[in-house]
């Protein structure tokens, strides 16, 4: 039959013959019953199928040569015969399994076949065939092929001891019955993109497209469903948004990113991926859901409330919708106004915002400001003023409107370039203005454009950077509008943008070159440095601490450590990684031209990889503080300039100090008459009056031996406390950019252990006595309402509050920072401050708290609420119990082994609501989680205790619906239906939970070794000792976490470039493990700990998930374990599971499904 070149293929094994011999066999039936309707194949490919009329009066009764009515009579027939055959053909089991061998594996092949059917049944419904019903029955087999396979049957896993009456009550869903229950890692994603403290080095907008993809699957969602979800989610989290709230923070702009751009983008690609699959009509009815998804939300009215902030953006959405509406109804005074100076007045809502966001990317269009109710339009008497941005495309002059553009932002991408324009080829100062501009509002609150101001302003600043030039000459000539966008990139809002966009490694990658240039320059003149004023220390200054709060630079060795697993403890961003992630970025758009999921594009000329290497001034300081976090400073430094630099310094600071002996003015004591030391260096004068005009690597160079000195000294009396701070502060204020040596030395000296502490008694040190009580005590309220009870406070209130020297020395020249510095400074010293914190043994957290809120009293709550972290960095107990709180938030209480439904849970329970000014700080258990996960100390013992909630929420579920109950209770069992919604939901919650704990490192640990150590576990308490019905659940609630943890991680099916790089290029071999543990078990070869029932449940449940919702994952496990697991599964007689199993194992699997059926 030629199959081999019949079907394309270039070797064909037993499997591949026997599933396309059953296709040829069918196509063949297909094809003469074809042929005697009067159609002739005349393709020369085989899967063309173009088919043409046999004769010109084709109409479905067949002239005939002789009248012979014979042979119509054996047309019929034969047309009869050969659709009995091919139904009786695909009617066979065994015949759909090839068949689905083939439509899963050569689609291609399958397709051709599809196409004939179709045209079947066109000929059908033209009456050219019969009306046979076995027509009908063909065509339900073929349809079979392709949507039946193995289906997860709760009713045979569970039903057998569970009760499935009819519930009494209708109140045990959490957001409504059914597949919309578990959109709860929507919300949590989001929310923990708000925390600024962590920087993510890849794209929002991919992360959520991923997720959304996998929600989709896992919740059997339509695609309107899971852009409502979206919706909502985002809404709730603007919600949330802490106006009230002051503090150096992402603030309620950086959740209306999320909403209006983030999830937009995330929508936009998910809707151009759909494309890329399916025909035109098919991304029509995808849009349509999308529009369904938007008109939907008017019944969520309590979340489109927009925030004070955004009540004029939304009522302008408003106004816009309406003019447009009032043009369409004709209204004859339209024509003297525009959509500027109307004097039509609309109310808006957040919806007004969303669409607008949509029309934007062109999701939908226009005809949206006329679904009904969408504007109720009101007559205002004075017109709105006309928008400077218009003035500018208009003609205006740039200079006139800058202090009004700064503040407004741009509606379109043509103002945005008409701006651009100004700071390409402008004059200086226009150059400067148009940087300011970019840098201002429309990059924080542009959301509709944002990404495209976003790529504006790194085009701008990769501009000036030609990565192999040397001219010094052109930087600085450029350096006041260097100075702007660096600047403007810098506060913790702009930051915390770019980090949602993914931009971190590519903002690294730009900052280097500057750093490494203006580094290398002297400056002018002998002043200190002024962040205000473009000079080379302020460009160096903000340049170098813009580029080191990207990666975790003060990280102390104990970060570092591995676990008992051989796992980091916490993975954090390094510079070396950022330039890795960047690297292979540009390699993977070089390779595929253009990477379909990546929005933000950059100069050819950017494209190139970027080393450290290339840099060696930047280089030398990387590994300079590297080794003073590994270890002490060297005794003996082989560069006697540096000690020189020091001990100038030294003066320089003592100079100012008249208390200050002469012992400290020097690094090391026999260095000034050592000969050796040699002659200072360039631009160098022993001038103690005046500061050395150094290249400022210089001066960091030399800075951590000046702070060992000093340190040293104030250790042991020899200088006073207020003068080391003092020190400490002009050297500051001379370079701003050596506050970066300074709390990365604190921050490794603390971790040592060798540094007695200090008391804090108000004449030395500042004293926190007048606030400590006041902050410990909210702290304890907090965590109280939280669920967590525990007591910060250790110390008995008569002893006065200590620090280590270190940190007593950071927290107090924290404290003497002007605070419109401390935007630029924040994400340096106040992470530190918290590293320091954490990595210390001391109780210190309470206590730098309550100097802080001495200092700015505004910003008592966020101060209160990041000290209420700090229990969770080292208290186990302390994290279990919020554990527990989150699931008893979200799920409600258990209570004597049974579920106890309230009110008050689901999401909002979980994450909270707004903050309000006027109410007392009250803190959710899951805000308060995704604001501590990363900071536990054992991601173990986290993984370890969420999977104990989980067995006792089955337990609890167990009990609820088991018809072992006593019979007057029984009326109130709760359904079977209900029980596995309950189990998914748990499930999601606990997945979040862990993947936002420990991310991928987790998650592998939970498959390879926690999960199987757990199942391997024997003891009193072990899993299947709570009864039959109990082991049921547990097994089957064990398996839905696993497959939403990884799921969660790893994506459903096939991922990005990017998004693979860091989470799925481990799942092949992460799965596989975790079934070839199963096999092995099942074989025989490994002894369980756990019951026999649980186990059972465990096994059928994760591998039904995996047929049903992952098939890619099983693609990707070797052929060898897939059949020693279906081999165990047919022991179990589960054929069909097994069966299953082994069809979605591509190519390499399709011989062991044939064998195993003939």
């Amino acid at each position: 039959m030629q199959l081999a070149h019949r079907y394309g293929c270039q070797h064909l094994d037993f499997g591949h013959a026997i599933i396309l011999f059953v296709l040829s066999l069918v196509e063949m039936l297909i094809d003469c019953i074809l042929d005697d309707c009067g159609l002739l194949n005349i393709s020369t490919d085989e899967h063309d199928n173009i088919y043409t009329k046999k004769n010109t009066n084709f109409d479905g009764k067949r002239q005939l040569d002789m009248g012979d009515e014979h042979r119509e009579l054996l047309r019929r027939k034969n047309i009869l015969m050969s659709i009995e055959a091919v139904e009786k053909a695909t009617a066979s089991k065994i015949a759909q399994v090839f068949l689905r061998l083939v439509y899963l594996n050569t689609p291609e092949n399958f397709n051709s076949l599809l196409r004939k059917l179709q045209l079947i049944g066109a000929l059908k419904s033209k009456n050219v065939l019969p009306a046979y019903n076995l027509l009908d029955s063909l065509t339900t087999n073929v349809q079979n092929v392709i949507s039946t396979g193995y289906q997860l049957d709760r009713s045979r896993l569970l039903g057998v001891l569970v009760s499935t009456q009819p519930c009494s009550s209708s109140a045990f869903s959490i957001f409504g019955a059914g597949k919309g229950s578990c959109w709860v890692p929507f919300d949590m994603f989001m929310e923990n993109a708000m925390d600024g403290r962590h920087l993510h080095a890849i794209s929002s907008v991919e992360f959520l497209t991923e997720l959304s993809k996998t929600l989709q699957v896992l919740n059997r969602a339509t695609w309107q469903e899971t852009f409502q979800a979206l919706w909502i989610s985002g809404l709730r989290l603007v919600q949330r948004g802490p106006e009230a709230l002051e503090g150096p923070f992402p603030h309620l702009y950086s959740r209306l990113c999320m909403l209006l751009a983030i999830i937009p983008l995330s929508i936009a690609t998910i809707v151009k991926e759909e494309a890329d699959k399916l025909d035109g009509g098919m991304v029509s009815a995808i849009k349509g859901e999308l529009v369904s998804s938007l008109q939907i939300l008017v019944q969520f009215s309590g979340l489109l409330s927009p925030p004070p902030a955004t009540v004029h953006f939304a009522n302008t959405a408003a106004r816009k919708a309406a003019v447009l509406s009032d043009l369409k109804s004709g209204n004859e005074n339209f024509y003297g106004y525009s959509k500027y100076n109307s004097p039509i007045k609309a109310v808006g809502n957040m919806l007004h915002l969303i669409v607008e966001a949509c029309i934007a990317r062109n999701l939908v269009d226009t005809s949206a400001y006329f679904w009904p109710g969408y504007v109720v339009p009101l007559e205002e008497s004075s017109r709105a003023q006309e928008s400077s941005w218009s003035s500018l495309t208009d003609g205006s002059p740039l200079m006139e409107l800058k202090d009004a553009l700064m503040v407004t932002p741009a509606s379109s991408v043509a103002e945005l370039e008409k701006l651009y324009s100004f700071a390409v080829s402008g004059s200086e100062e226009e150059k400067l203005a148009a940087s300011k501009v970019l840098c201002g509002a429309s990059l924080l609150r542009g959301w509709n454009i944002q990404e495209h101001v976003v790529q504006m302003v790194l085009k701008l600043l990769s501009s000036f950077l030609p990565l192999d030039s040397r001219s010094d000459r052109r930087y600085v000539q450029h350096m006041p509008m260097l100075h702007a966008l660096i600047l403007g990139i810098s506060s913790v809002d702009a930051v915390h943008i770019l980090s949602m966009y993914g931009l971190v490694p590519e903002v690294a990658a730009m900052l280097m070159p500057l750093c490494e240039i203006f580094g290398s320059l002297p400056p002018s003149d002998h002043r200190s440095c002024n962040f205000e004023e473009a000079s080379v220390y302020s460009v160096f200054s903000s340049a170098f601490l813009s580029l080191l709060r990207l990666w975790k630079f003060h990280r102390p060795p104990i970060e570092n450590a591995l676990s008992r697993h051989g796992v980091f403890v916490r993975s954090e961003l390094s510079l070396d990684f950022l330039l890795l992630l960047r690297n292979s970025r540009s390699a993977l758009k070089n390779l595929s031209n253009v990477s379909k999921s990546s929005i933000l594009q950059f100069d050819p000329l950017f494209q190139k990889p970027v080393y450290i290497d290339s840099f060696p001034k930047l280089r030398a300081w990387y590994f300079q503080n590297q080794a003073c976090i590994a270890s002490t400073l060297s005794t003996v430094y082989n560069r006697p300039n540096v000690l020189h630099v020091a001990n100038i310094i030294l003066k320089i600071i003592c100079h100012k100090v008249s208390t200050c002996p002469p012992c400290v003015q020097s690094v090391n004591p026999q260095s000034t008459s050592n000969s050796s030391m040699g002659s200072p260096p360039p631009g160098v004068k022993e001038d103690i009056c005046q500061w050395p005009t150094l290249p400022a690597w210089e001066v960091l160079e030399a800075v951590p031996f000046v702070l060992e000195a000093v340190l040293t000294a104030c250790a042991h009396g020899r200088l006073s406390s207020r003068d080391l701070i003092t020190g400490l502060r002009d050297l500051a204020d001379f370079l701003p950019a050596s506050l970066a040596a300074i709390v990365s030395y604190f921050s490794a000296e603390i971790t040592r252990g060798i540094w007695k502490p200090v008391m804090l008694n108000g004449t030395d040190w500042p004293s926190p006595a007048a606030m400590l009580p006041v902050v410990e005590s909210e702290i304890n309220e907090v965590l109280a309402l939280a669920g967590v009870n525990i007591n910060i406070s250790s110390r008995p209130r008569s002893v006065m509050p200590m620090l280590p020297l270190p940190i007593a020395a950071l927290i107090s020249l924290s404290i003497t920072v002007k605070m419109e510095e401390f935007s630029h400074l924040h994400g340096i010293i106040g992470q530190g401050i918290e590293i320091c914190a954490t990595s210390s043994s001391w109780p210190s957290m309470q206590i730098i708290g309550a100097l802080w809120s001495q200092k700015v009293r505004r910003w008592h709550d966020f101060i209160i609420l990041a000290c209420s972290r700090s229990p969770f960095t080292r208290d186990n107990t302390a994290v279990a119990q919020l554990i527990r709180s989150c699931f008893t938030s979200f799920l409600g209480p258990s209570v004597d082994g049974h579920s106890c439904y309230v009110a008050n849970r689901g999401v909002t329970n979980l994450l909270g609501k707004t903050l309000d000014e006027r109410a007392r700080l009250v803190v959710a258990p899951g805000f308060l989680y995704m604001r501590s996960c990363q900071l536990f100390p054992d991601n173990n013992f986290v993984c370890e205790e969420i999977l104990k909630v989980v067995i006792e929420r089955a337990r609890t579920l167990a009990n609820d619906c088991s018809s072992e109950r006593p019979a007057h209770l029984r009326s109130d069992c709760m359904t079977l239906s209900d029980a596995s919604s309950l189990v998914e939901q748990i499930s999601s919650l606990a997945a979040t939970m862990l993947c936002h704990a420990g991310g991928v490192n987790l998650i592998r640990l939970l498959y390879e070794h926690i999960l199987p150590t757990l199942l391997l576990s024997a003891g009193e308490d072990k899993l299947g000792s709570a009864g039959h019905v109990c082991s049921l659940f547990e097994g089957y609630a064990l398996a839905y976490v696993l497959l939403w943890s990884g799921a969660s991680i790893w994506g459903v099916g096939e991922t990005s470039p990017a998004y693979a790089s860091i989470y799925t290029s481990k799942r092949q071999r992460i799965v596989d493990r975790h079934l070839e543990f199963m096999a092995k078990v099942m074989e025989g070869n490994i002894v369980l700990g756990c019951g026999e029932t649980t186990w059972r449940s465990y096994v059928l449940c994760f591998v039904g998930l995996l047929v049903d919702f992952v098939p890619a994952w099983i693609l990707e496990v070797k052929l060898e374990t897939l059949q020693k697991l279906a081999s165990g599964l047919r022991k179990w007689h589960k054929g069909d599971l097994a069966l299953s199993l082994l069809e979605r194992g591509g190519k390499k699997a399709v011989t062991s499904v044939v064998e195993s059926l003939l």
